[in-house]
């Protein structure tokens, strides 16, 4: 694992992409927290709501603009892009900068969707570009690393978000995306296998990319799997302050805390399964992965029934058996997500051309999108029509059991 990230093939895209996810998450938790504990600390369904909104805004660019995302990606050289794509990065945590130190939340919204747009257009480079820059052996253990490093990022930009006044957090972006910009720079080359014309209406380019993937019954199900995975994670990241506050009665530590098991989770299940099927692109362990979830998701409800709301602090949480086992439930479920995942990855990268393989990403980053979109607001208008936050978790999380026959259908 060392010596993979100590490689100029590798270590380079790695730093770069989890540079990336550290700034979106850094600004969106930043907004998060100036709302719900400055700007509405005394309308927790308006902060709530404007929380699952901005889950939305940064989900929306990857639904309207992949398929041409992919096709750019699939016609030039992919380490060009990601080096365009970080100065684009530097541009929008400037004016991020400004709308935190504003104080601004349409000006953070914009912000915000111009984040989602940077990660559009580079969700199918760094997926797409590691069978070209990896050994067939160390393509899983590549792709692992890439999304465990991802919720690492998350980790941290939201405990960075969390703790960080809303001013600073702006400057440490700006910080970020310039050193994100430099180690891009060393992403050795990885030019198109082949000559393709860049179809850059997104509509057009949309309906190609899905089309090729749901041509394949390996694509289609990986994508549907995958896309359900990350919309289940952006309900669960998006209430976990709404649900530390108001709920729990938790103080921002709190929230921080249910953030970083989380995250923490999802990284040591994406790094470690890897190693559990030896390097070999296999989806075996997923269908258990997803049962051991919905138990997780299960024990959760029953968990956060042990608190009345009234405020503690983390010590206080800490002190009660019931807050460890929130903590635990919530690391389990994580965990068996990154378990679930990372091998679905694999059969996206593994199971088209090379030259047809960013569409193929972008394909599922479309899907990605639209699960995402639809969960959030299926959330927020169950939040709206007065269900608490655990009750609308446990219904998101028990959706995976419908996956469990399409899962079985994979190579084994």
């Amino acid at each position: 694992m060392l010596a993979l990230l100590a490689t100029r093939r590798f270590g380079p895209l790695f730093v770069t992409q989890l540079l990336g996810a550290y700034n979106d998450n850094l600004f969106k938790t930043a907004l998060i927290f100036l709302v719900a504990y400055h700007l509405r600390a005394g309308d927790p369904a308006g902060a709530a709501t404007l929380a699952t909104v901005a889950a939305g805004v940064f989900t929306l660019p990857f639904l309207l603009f992949s398929g041409t995302a992919g096709a750019i990606a699939d016609a030039r050289d992919k380490a060009a892009i990601a080096r365009w794509v970080k100065v684009a990065e530097i541009a929008f945590m400037l004016l991020g900068a400004v709308a935190l130190g504003l104080r601004s939340e349409l000006l953070s919204m914009v912000v915000v969707f111009l984040m989602g747009m940077h990660s559009t257009i580079f969700g199918p480079v760094k997926y797409a570009i590691l069978p070209q820059l990896l050994h067939k052996d160390e393509l899983l253990l590549g792709t692992g690393l890439v999304e465990g490093a991802t919720f690492v990022a998350i980790l941290l930009g939201q405990i960075s978000g969390g703790l960080l006044p809303a001013g600073t957090a702006g400057l440490v972006a700006i910080g970020v995306a310039v050193v994100g910009w430099g180690t891009a720079q060393f992403i050795p080359p990885a030019p198109a296998s082949g000559s393709r014309t860049i179809d850059w209406n997104p509509w057009s380019a949309s309906r190609r990319a899905l089309a090729g993937a749901f041509a394949s019954p390996e694509l289609r199900i990986a994508t549907i799997c995958i896309s359900w995975f990350w919309a289940l994670g952006a309900v669960y990241t998006a209430q976990f302050v709404p649900l530390a506050k108001n709920d729990i009665g938790g103080s921002e530590g709190v929230a921080t805390l249910f953030l970083a098991a989380f995250s923490i989770g999802v990284a040591v299940g994406s790094a470690g399964i890897g190693r559990l099927l030896g390097g070999r692109v296999s989806t075996r362990w997923s269908p258990v992965a997803g049962v051991v979830m919905a138990l997780a998701g299960l024990d959760l409800f029953f968990a956060e029934r042990g608190f009345s709301g009234v405020a503690v602090s983390v010590a206080g949480f800490l002190g009660q058996p019931s807050g460890w086992r929130v903590l635990a439930d919530l690391t389990v479920l994580a965990i068996a997500g990154g378990v679930f995942s990372v091998p679905l990855y694999g059969v996206l990268q593994t199971a088209t051309e090379p030259d047809g393989r960013a569409r193929a990403i972008a394909a599922n980053n479309i899907v990605n999108a639209g699960f995402q979109v639809s969960g959030v607001l299926a959330i927020g208008a169950v939040l709206a029509r007065g269900a608490s936050i655990p009750a609308a978790l446990l219904g998101a999380g028990m959706t995976v059991l419908l996956l469990l026959p399409l899962l079985r259908r994979l190579p084994r």
